[in-house]
């Protein structure tokens, strides 16, 4: 007991002095983030631990390193004056509030050797916060909007949107900037009208044709494309979908049937145990012993297999309606069995297993239309599109 306890103080001791070092090596390489993370880490499970002494220290230092390095940072990106650092500049202004504030909590952290509270010279960054999301405000709004103004292609309405989008993020409400961003959403777009052909002998079902070109229910992620199974007039489409089905096979009904025969030895009464001279053998009782008599019996058994198959083939093409290019096509296929199996039987049941049994309960049943096969194998057709659609990217 002695020695797993010896040995699991050797653990955490090694393993706090494995943090310590880390932490230290993050501050002698500039990483002063990692060394911040690292000591608040540990000094939020319990701050006055005498082992987490060195965490504290640590941490005053690798903030104020951090605050120095940040500031002169902005202070040369504001020297340089190019708007386009009002980024960097803002966010450096709100990573450094957000290190005060995941400090503050822990205040007073008290350094034991030294008989003091660890110093943190904690600085009132709002309005330069403030000051800095203004300028960038106007700039991402006036950068979006020429952006949008002066857009020759569809990548630059969605790089305006972007710029809109994270206008609204860090600053609601700005202008109008949600109207600006769903006027750079909508031009942005790619617009899809789908199409299906039926170059088959057979109809396709209505409510297959519905289902595979409902796209509502294919959960997809893409935000820049929208497919269209009934167009709207006056919309310009960008592109075309082809659901073509090329190919319908549909076999015969099929009936096929397997005989075979089963045998077992089962219990049949009883006879009294009998010794070599033919005396009845008798317990310790005196009662005479029973045994179970077996005998064997046969059952001859039918099989019956229903069977039809529906193969369907086709191809997904996407057309590009400006060039009138075929710019990708993929292959689609499906194919759905109907399988029913039932028996019956001649002769003694006790032959047979529980499984053959379990049979002699089933008749044979309708097959299903052709529509119906059709319509089955399109259940596996509308995943093998939905797989289709997700891939394939316009741009």
């Amino acid at each position: 007991m002695k020695k797993a306890l010896l040995y699991f103080t050797t653990i955490i001791f090694l393993i706090a002095c494995g943090g310590v070092k880390k932490t230290q090596e993050a501050i002698n390489t500039g990483n002063y983030n990692q060394a911040i993370n690292s000591a608040l880490h540990n000094l939020s499970d319990n701050k006055d631990k005498k082992g987490h002494q060195p965490f504290i220290l640590m941490l005053e230092e690798a903030f104020a390193k951090n605050a120095s390095r940040e500031l002169q940072h902005i202070a040369f990106l504001e020297k340089d004056g190019n708007p386009a650092n009002m980024e960097a500049i803002y966010k450096g202004y709100s990573h450094l509030k957000s290190i005060q504030e995941r400090i503050k909590p822990l205040l007073p952290l008290y350094v034991m050797e030294e008989n003091r509270d660890a110093n943190f010279a904690f600085r009132n960054y709002d309005e330069d916060i403030l000051n800095a999301k203004d300028r960038l405000s106007n700039y991402l709004y006036d950068n979006a909007l020429s952006l949008l103004n002066n857009a020759s292609n569809k990548q630059d309405y969605r790089n305006a949107y972007e710029d809109f989008r994270y206008l609204d993020e860090i600053n609601p409400g700005f202008e109008d900037t949600k109207e600006q961003m769903e006027r750079a959403y909508q031009k942005g777009l790619d617009y899809v009208k789908v199409r299906m052909v039926n170059d088959t002998d057979l109809i396709i079902p209505a409510r297959l044709e519905s289902e595979l070109l409902n796209f509502n229910t294919f959960g997809l992620d893409d935000l820049w494309t929208q497919y269209h199974n009934n167009p709207i007039k006056d919309l310009k489409y960008d592109y075309e979908m082809q659901v073509a089905f090329r190919d319908i096979n549909i076999s015969p009904e099929q009936v096929s049937e397997k005989q075979f025969v089963k045998e077992k030895q089962v219990k049949d009464g009883y006879k009294y145990l009998e010794d070599e001279n033919g005396n009845l053998v008798k317990d310790s009782l005196g009662n005479e012993i029973k045994v179970d008599r077996f005998k064997t019996v046969r059952c001859n058994y039918y099989q019956f297999t229903q069977q039809k198959i529906a193969q369907v083939t086709g191809t997904v093409s996407y057309i590009d309606l400006q060039s009138k290019q075929q710019i990708n096509t993929y292959p689609l296929s499906s194919e759905f069995m109907f399988q029913h199996i039932y028996a019956n039987y001649n002769g003694d049941k006790r032959a047979l297993d529980n499984e053959l049994v379990a049979l002699l309960n089933l008749a044979s049943v309708p097959f299903p239309s052709n529509e119906q096969m059709v319509y089955d194998a399109g259940e596996d057709l509308k995943a093998r599109l939905k797989e289709i659609v997700v891939r394939h990217r316009f741009n």
